[in-house]
């Protein structure tokens, strides 16, 4: 029986109906009628759902449906602003057997790097930085205004940045609350929400767009019909106008400065409280801030740093032979330097842009010597992640903090937790029944092995 409606369904904004079908489609793999494939040695922590923004449009329930399909063994969610997926995710991931993690991202002012850029290209201070390993999207009371205050400053970010944009559009205008936020399943919309607005709008108030947009993109027609598809969303146009319109240098672009973005030790204060992980942020290697990672490294795990998150293939699918010999170099550098300094590797695709894999080539020769850092790093938080749900036994827990206190050890059980602890809803009613408080990490391990 067909089950095209179904996958269609888990991307609804209904967060009923996208409930439902995953439901019926779980239903539908334990009594036979779909198969899916054997788990591969492939993960991919790092996907944006649609509660930030997916290029493709995925719900967090679509996102691990389509993971199980695609047979990739561990998979986690990663949204900008907001923790509003996180239990939809974690509820798909127990349903249908998959090994999952959840976080946020945003960025952040770094004070003492303020003079130098590190990941956010061009705004010198500014960081991309993340939590990962929630075990639930509601925090607690006390650190309720800090998500709160995330949520707010971005939405005062895009209706200034739109109010500037909308000046240079004329006659176009685009209407945040009737134009940008019914794109969105809960009001939380990114740039890339901005700009389907836009050419959603010009597409229905011009009856040739393609001439407003040679004029508005500064470019030939011809230039502009070949970026465009028939619809006039093709991913270059989209990133064309990004360019123009919001992009450092763009028409409605405004610097950064400190008080545009919460600082470190606050966004750290909500990831803490949610027992989750303060993660860093890797590009490249090439700004300035990243050409001194151990200083900045340092600096961050004294702030509470305790993993890095890496993007690996734009760091070595490179088509130039020479940019690609010296992107997998300063790739492996930094998994080196992460690993002598104890924090393991939390790695994926974002799938925020059309394009990007559903997971990165594991296989790749390039790879090859950071693979099983990879996937120990994936292992790890999923480890984590399923002790904290089921019997707040995780990372940032006070058992942890009492049996586990250096991070090499820590990092060592939670991983090896997790090679061992089955997805499901039936493993984490195992481990809730069967562990405790009052059980040594080798007492906890021993448990699990059995």
């Amino acid at each position: 029986m067909a089950f095209d409606h179904l996958e269609r369904e888990l991307n609804s904004t209904d967060a009923g109906l996208r409930a439902r079908a995953l439901a019926e489609l779980a239903a539908r793999v334990r009594g036979g009628e779909i198969s899916l494939p054997p788990e591969r040695e492939v993960a991919n922590m790092h996907a944006h759902s649609f509660f930030s923004y997916n290029a493709y449009g995925y719900s967090p329930s679509a996102l691990a449906w389509l993971a199980k399909k695609q047979g990739i063994k561990l998979m986690g969610i990663v949204d900008f602003d907001v923790l509003d997926g996180i239990d939809e995710w974690l509820a798909a991931c127990a349903a249908l057997g998959l090994r999952g993690s959840a976080g946020i991202e945003t960025r952040v002012f770094l004070p003492e790097f303020a003079k130098r850029e590190i990941n956010s290209p061009g705004e010198p201070g500014v960081l991309y930085h993340m939590g990962i390993g929630f075990t639930s999207g509601t925090v607690p009371a006390a650190v309720g205004p800090i998500a709160a205050d995330l949520r707010q400053r971005a939405r005062q970010r895009n209706v200034a940045l739109l109010a500037r944009i909308n000046a240079y559009l004329r006659p176009l205008t685009i209407d945040y609350e009737g134009d940008v936020l019914p794109l969105t399943p809960n009001g939380s919309a990114t740039e890339r929400h901005l700009v389907m607005a836009i050419i959603t709008a010009a597409r229905n108030t011009f009856s040739d767009p393609t001439s407003y947009w040679a004029q508005r993109l500064h470019l030939s027609l011809a230039e502009v019909r070949a970026l465009a598809a028939e619809n006039g969303a093709a991913p270059a146009f989209q990133n064309a106008i990004r360019k123009k319109l919001m992009k450092r240098n763009g028409v409605g672009y405004v610097k950064p400065g400190p008080d545009t973005f919460p600082d470190i030790d606050t966004f750290h204060e909500l990831i803490l409280a949610g027992g989750a992980l303060p993660c860093a942020a890797w590009l490249d290697g090439s700004s300035a801030g990243e050409q001194a990672m151990p200083e900045l490294l340092d600096l961050l795990i004294a702030k509470g740093v305790v993993a890095l998150n890496i993007i690996p293939d734009r760091n070595w699918n490179i088509p130039d032979p020479a940019l690609r010999k010296q992107k997998v170099e300063k790739l492996y550098q930094v998994v080196a330097l992460a690993q002598k300094r104890d924090l393991p590797l939390h790695v994926g695709t974002e799938l925020n842009s059309f394009g990007q894999k559903w997971v990165d080539d594991f296989d790749a020769p390039e790879l090859a010597p950071v693979r099983q850092a990879f996937l120990d790093g994936a292992t790890f938080i999923y480890g984590h992640t399923m002790l904290g749900r089921a019997c707040h036994l995780g990372y940032q827990s006070a058992w942890a903090a009492r049996h586990l206190p250096r991070r090499r050890e820590r990092n060592e059980f939670y991983t090896r937790a997790g090679y061992v602890i089955p997805p499901g809803h039936k493993s984490l009613a195992t481990l809730h029944d069967q562990l405790s408080s009052t059980m040594t990490p080798a007492e906890v391990l021993a448990r699990l092995s059995a």
